[in-house]
């Protein structure tokens, strides 16, 4: 198609972003590589300056208007990436910016936008409100539009992630990225694509936040009726008439994950890797640990961003621990007698399990006369640990019930 970008367009960019930008890392995974049974290497965009890959597309969009543009200013809608790549674009240039954001988008994602000097306004809950506000407001003073995905200069600054790719690991086989509005993948696919045919190119998009499967299907975007996801970066309702076209012609498959896989996915990334990404930066991890993709050693996985509420994180990790069988919220019924509960709390320990935190109440109408309830959250060593340890439980005649969390 015609409107695709070509090779020339991908290296033009990285011209216009050579001394702004980091050629960020690529690090090997051995335990990824050791699961997989084949190379994965993390290309680490969360260590980009803002924190993700969006100032590459932001700087070669705002780099590329007229003087008189630019003294318009520019407007942009995101969560809080985009936010953050505009506003550092926008701040080098010398051009005003002004971000519209989803009400409740993540705090230090606002925090970050405004010390990059964006005037900040909150218009809806979705990202799709906040662009509609956006361009609302370009109309009505001037300033132009900076979109999150579906502008050629954007695709073509996200598009040296895949130069650098190319570059850090020759011989690659399989990239993997998330995948929201599709700027990333379709700028990505370009480059990769031109330099070596034969690689695989998968996006990931959150399974609540999905447009590209039905939309693939279909043949055009399709707008989603609703979002639901902890992937805020990812949570586009319709992809983009441009990236569509790049995702459709040269992307091999478009994959979806769980919340449950992106939390279990964070939670490898601290432990093992050391690393902080937010809930979509770690998107292409989480693709990896199902098992279930069709992969061509070796593997780069896009690590997009790592711009998390640290309250998000917590909750995150919680939710991860779960997700892996180590922690357990448990409702445990027992007799209203003294050293009952002292009973109930030796013998998890006697597991060797930690207690988290302990709720005791006689006062839930649905106990019998003479129970009370123990609600317990638990850490363990995993799922055959937790499974050991409620089977004991239930062996010493308590009453256990599993709130949250895989035995």
């Amino acid at each position: 198609m015609s409107d695709l970008l070509s090779l020339a367009d991908i290296e033009a960019a990285r011209e216009t972003l050579a001394g702004v930008v980091k050629t960020t890392p690529l690090e090997h995974s051995m335990p990824l590589s050791n699961r997989l049974g084949m190379p994965v290497w993390l290309k680490c965009e969360n260590q980009q300056r803002a924190g993700s890959y969006k100032v590459r597309g932001a700087y070669t969009r705002i780099s590329r208007l007229s003087d008189a543009e630019r003294a318009r200013g520019v407007v942009a809608a995101s969560a809080g990436n985009h936010a953050q790549g505009v506003a550092l674009a926008a701040g080098l240039l010398g051009a005003r910016s002004t971000v519209f954001m989803p009400e409740g988008a993540p705090l230090p994602k606002v925090t970050a936008t405004k010390s990059y000097g964006a005037a900040i306004e909150y218009a809806g809950r979705t990202v799709d409100d906040a662009l509609a506000a956006a361009r609302e407001f370009a109309d009505r003073t001037g300033a132009v539009l900076i979109h999150p995905f579906d502008h050629h200069d954007v695709i073509a600054g996200q598009g040296t992630v895949g130069l650098e790719i190319i570059e850090q690991c020759p011989d690659v086989g399989t990239i993997i990225t998330a995948v929201g509005g599709g700027g990333l993948i379709s700028g990505v696919a370009v480059a990769v694509k031109a330099l070596k045919p034969e690689v695989r190119i998968v996006g990931v998009q959150a399974a609540g936040a999905a447009a590209y499967p039905p939309s693939l299907r279909a043949g055009a975007p399709i707008t989603l009726t609703e979002s639901a996801t902890i992937a805020d970066g990812i949570a586009v309702m319709r992809p983009g008439d441009l990236t569509f076209a790049h995702v459709n012609d040269l992307v091999d498959e478009v994959v979806t994950v769980t919340d449950e896989d992106l939390s279990a996915a964070l939670l490898v990334m601290l432990e093992r890797h050391k690393m902080v990404v937010e809930p979509a930066g770690g998107a292409a991890v989480a693709a990896l640990l199902t098992g279930n993709l069709q992969l061509k050693p070796p593997v780069v996985a896009i690590l997009s961003g790592g711009n998390i509420d640290p309250m998000l994180l917590m909750r995150v990790i919680e939710h991860g621990l779960a997700s892996a069988g180590r922690f357990l919220r448990l409702s445990v019924q027992t007799g209203d007698k003294p050293g009952e509960l002292a009973g109930l709390l030796s013998e998890i320990a006697r597991h060797r399990a930690n207690i988290v935190d302990v709720t005791h109440t006689r006062h839930n109408p649905g106990l019998s006369f003479g129970q009370v309830e123990v609600q317990l959250s638990v850490e363990t060593r995993g799922p055959d640990h937790s499974h050991t340890l409620i089977g004991s439980l239930r062996d010493q005649g308590y009453q256990v019930a599993l709130l949250s969390g895989t035995p």
